[in-house]
């Protein structure tokens, strides 16, 4: 418990930068929803915006008069963040140790490395959930001056738990980065590319149905903001493989590490 603690307190700014980031990201699109709000005119104007760029961001999905289509048109700038975040934490919670030349002390304690991995895994998690309550609590605040229906909070629920999943998953493949590249420079740079590619994917997706097979392999359509605002459930095969890539990268994870020579 030492070790997770100590982990909460080493990376407390980098939690509070990143909720300041989701805080005024929030905030940000809430005030310009208010141009949006009961005024169907300016709908208008996406007949006037490229097909290629309504298309990529599924801007015909959402009824942007509404607070509940304005947010699931933001969730996917949520899913960024939270997947950098998330990817950033479980990277840099393992690689720091051989990037500031601690590793040593890590080692010397009497626990085994599969604890010490735990410890900072339970500590990245930690400030996961903590960046979704964060959300989750501005959005809440910053919307009640709409008087949202019922139908907002269930879609806010849906959207702040596809958001944790989307941690979740960048979570462990930066934690089997951390764990697994000599390289520790690597890892979170790794991570970024590999939420990039990804995401990009995403948009392609929507660009070019022939790329629809892709959607199996970006986590960003795994719980994509236009088919949760539609059908309002997340669907079975994209959780299972979301715990299936968990899985896989935190057991990869824990064994290279335990196999690895660290560098001191």
């Amino acid at each position: 418990m030492n070790i997770y603690f100590r982990e909460l307190k080493a990376n407390l700014k980098s939690l509070i930068t990143w909720s300041v980031i989701i805080f005024l990201m929030v905030m940000v699109a809430v005030s310009k929803f208010a141009s949006f709000e009961g005024s169907p005119e300016l709908l208008a104007l996406l007949d006037s915006m490229p097909k290629a760029m309504i298309d990529a961001f599924s801007m015909r999905s959402f009824n942007l008069t509404t607070i509940s289509g304005f947010l699931g048109l933001m969730s996917i700038y949520f899913y960024l963040m939270g997947a950098m975040a998330g990817a950033l934490w479980g990277s840099d919670i393992i690689s720091k140790e051989e990037r500031d030349k601690t590793v040593e002390f890590s080692l010397v304690l009497p626990v085994s490395r599969s604890k010490v991995v735990t410890a900072k895994a339970l500590a990245a998690l930690t400030y996961c959930i903590t960046f979704v309550l964060i959300t989750w609590g501005t959005t809440l605040v910053a919307t009640r001056t709409y008087q949202p229906g019922q139908d907002f909070y269930d879609y806010l629920t849906l959207s702040m738990l596809a958001l944790f999943l989307v941690e979740l998953v960048f979570l462990s493949i930066g934690l089997f980065l951390g764990c697994a590249l000599k390289r520790y420079k690597r890892s979170g740079q790794i991570a970024i590319a590999i939420i990039l590619v990804t995401y990009f994917m995403s948009v392609a997706i929507e660009l070019q149905e022939k790329l629809d097979f892709l959607r199996y392999v970006t986590p960003f359509k795994y719980f994509d903001p236009a088919t949760l605002y539609t059908t309002g459930k997340l669907e079975g095969i994209y959780l299972a493989l979301s715990a299936l890539i968990i899985l896989v990268c935190v057991v990869a994870g824990y064994w290279i590490y335990n196999k690895r020579d660290l560098y001191i």
